[in-house]
């Protein structure tokens, strides 16, 4: 099968999700999957944090989550080898990085098979050290009027794969971090899940570094 796929699945896309926080992006697609507006499954989550709460919060919602350390492995490519392995394991789809915030390689079989969320406006505030809330504090200090999220396909480099979906917000005046981080937090849980839907949906292209959305 070519990825990303040219014609809709005939079942629920299967993804891998890779979280390093509280999950919330994972607790997003469990949503929008029990109200039927996103066709999918979630056979696995993988934490590369022991003590983070969004383990616990997963595995309450009765899901399948390894933690995986990146600090029990000698390199990224170890690392990312025994992610992938697991990936592979469940016969992942598609795999999202959910929060996820340690440096992982993508291996050639998940090319194009691999997609991340950051909160701003890709080539805004990104790229090593540009994660969390570290984003939204940058974004405050610098005094931009507009901020979002953007969704996109990984690569081998930090927020640098071709992007599929951005949402925009107001950053108002007298705005805190915390206050630009909930109004992008909002648009996440819009983006991704519909840039997923469309994936599963056959109707990503990918031409160089652009995503065309077919039927658009």
């Amino acid at each position: 099968m070519n990825y990303p796929p040219s014609v809709p699945l005939d079942r629920p896309l299967r993804i891998a999700a890779l979280i390093s926080g509280g999950g919330t992006t994972v607790l997003n697609f469990c949503e929008k999957i029990q109200k039927g507006t996103l066709s999918a499954e979630i056979p696995l989550v993988i934490s590369s944090r022991r003590d983070c709460s969004g383990v616990s919060r997963v595995r309450a919602l009765g899901l399948r989550c390894e933690v995986v350390r990146p600090k029990d492995f000698s390199s990224v490519e170890a690392f990312s080898a025994a992610v992938f392995s697991l990936c592979r394991e469940v016969q992942a789809d598609l795999v999202t990085l959910a929060g996820f915030l340690s440096l992982i390689r993508v291996p050639d079989d998940f090319l194009n098979r691999v997609m991340n969320i950051h909160p701003a406006l890709i080539p805004a505030f990104c790229g090593q050290g540009f994660y969390g809330h570290h984003v939204h504090e940058a974004v405050i200090a610098r005094g931009v009027k507009v901020s979002g999220c953007t969704v996109h396909f990984s690569d081998n480099l930090y927020d640098h794969g071709p992007i599929i979906l951005q949402r925009t917000v107001p950053v108002l005046e007298g705005d805190t971090p915390d206050d630009v981080a909930a109004r992008v937090f909002e648009e996440e849980c819009i983006a991704y899940p519909e840039a997923i839907r469309l994936y599963a949906l056959g109707r990503l292209r990918i031409e160089g570094h652009h995503v065309r959305i077919r039927g658009e």
